[in-house]
């Protein structure tokens, strides 16, 4: 009898693990690859975009998963840390894309890496959506990229405009990393304040990737006394030292970047000399967040520990990855080519803003089609080491 009820027990749970195993056989999963930098000087950028799919992800998946086509898909991430290297960056595209079969992918970060990958995504079929800056990426005949984020070249002209008209900014300064993104935002933003007809009193100084004094380059830009220096595509593990030389220096003029920025270095490395700082902040303001983003910062707080404001704007790309996909329908999931028809389709309420506005893609004006998420252009000033809304822009075609 005993024998008898141990064998009865075996069974049903051999019939409950069958059961399950056929369950979890049909659950249906959508890969989502992340490419991007996430050690070194510029770490913050590529954790932040794991760090927003991680927690859409979940959020998504307790609600039983993306519905395309009538049917829910699961959403799995594939991370890879291509440490801002071009190489690393291919050898990472080619396994998200040949090895474990992704169609989708955010990242990567900046011109070079991102560059790199182009010929394996479309030879592999594949779209991603970095946060670089080069046209070339998304304008003819390219059209597998879509980028992520304001760009400096959009950012730029507003900043400096605003500046201009409220800050009284006549004459501008840039100092870059001798590298080819910030060199090349850095030519992009003295184009700008050259049609806004401000005084350019420098440009041509720069710094080597890993500088860590940075007094010796910026004396000779603060020597010439501007009313804004520009700090082109920098790093934010830079930013705060190159900050903090400049008013160790007895620069007394405004600060800006159009990259985004980690308030927590800023505080722990420039401290006060950070009071004033301007940059292209997160798309997502407490003035604007609509009910959902706020129950996404919180679960983006328990999966990164702390809240990073640059996920305000990368928390778009994995929603518009969805988004496209159910406009264009379950063949996109295994063809691209539906995916890119669906582009201009696509116009649905912004479920991050609080006040009903359309999110689509954009960037015609730009790159001669539309290969840019419409994320509000928001720009912070540091105030009391927070970070605080100077004021709302877009992009728009």
């Amino acid at each position: 009898m005993k024998l008898t009820r141990i064998w009865g027990v075996v069974v049903a749970a051999f019939i409950v693990s069958i059961v399950a195993g056929t369950a979890f056989a049909q659950e249906k999963v959508l890969k989502i690859g992340q490419l991007g930098v996430m050690s070194g000087p510029a770490a913050s950028w590529g954790l932040v975009n794991k760090y927003c799919i991680q927690a859409a992800a979940e959020m998504i998946n307790e609600e039983g998963g993306v519905e395309i086509d009538g049917e829910k898909y699961k959403i799995e991430l594939v991370s890879i840390d291509d440490k801002m290297d071009p190489k690393l960056a291919v050898s990472g595209m080619e396994r998200l894309v040949y090895q474990e079969k992704v169609k989708y992918i955010v990242g990567p970060n900046v011109d070079t890496t991102a560059a790199s990958v182009v010929p394996v995504i479309e030879a592999g079929g594949a779209i991603n959506i970095p946060y670089a800056f080069s046209k070339a990426l998304y304008s003819p005949p390219h059209g597998n990229s879509i980028l992520g984020m304001i760009a400096s070249y959009q950012a730029g002209p507003v900043i400096y405009k605003y500046l201009k008209e409220n800050k009284g900014v006549k004459s501008i300064s840039f100092i870059a990393r001798n590298d080819s993104d910030p060199l090349n935002q850095r030519d992009e933003g003295v184009e700008a304040a050259k049609k806004l007809g401000l005084n350019i009193i420098s440009s041509t100084d720069t710094y080597e990737p890993g500088t860590t004094d940075f007094f010796p380059v910026m004396s000779k830009v603060v020597k010439g006394n501007p009313d804004l220096i520009v700090l082109s595509g920098v790093a934010p593990a830079d930013a705060p030292l190159l900050i903090k030389a400049a008013r160790e220096l007895g620069y007394k003029g405004l600060l800006s970047t159009e990259t985004a920025q980690d308030i927590k270095i800023l505080n722990e490395v420039a401290g006060q000399y950070a009071e004033g700082f301007i940059s292209v902040g997160g798309a997502s303001t407490p003035e604007i967040q609509s009910d959902y983003m706020k129950k996404f910062v919180e679960r983006y707080k328990k999966v990164a520990g702390e809240w990073n404001d640059e996920a305000g704007t990368k928390v778009y790309a994995l929603q518009m990855i969805l988004y496209t996909l159910q406009k264009a329908g379950k063949s996109a999931l295994t063809d691209v080519e539906a995916f890119k028809k669906a582009i201009p389709e696509v116009k649905v309420r912004n479920p991050f803003l609080k006040d009903e506005k359309v999110l689509k893609y954009v960037g015609t004006a730009y790159f001669g089609q539309p290969r840019q998420i419409g994320v509000p252009m928001v720009v912070n000033e540091v105030r009391n080491g927070k970070f605080e809304t100077l004021f709302i822009g877009s992009v728009e075609d």
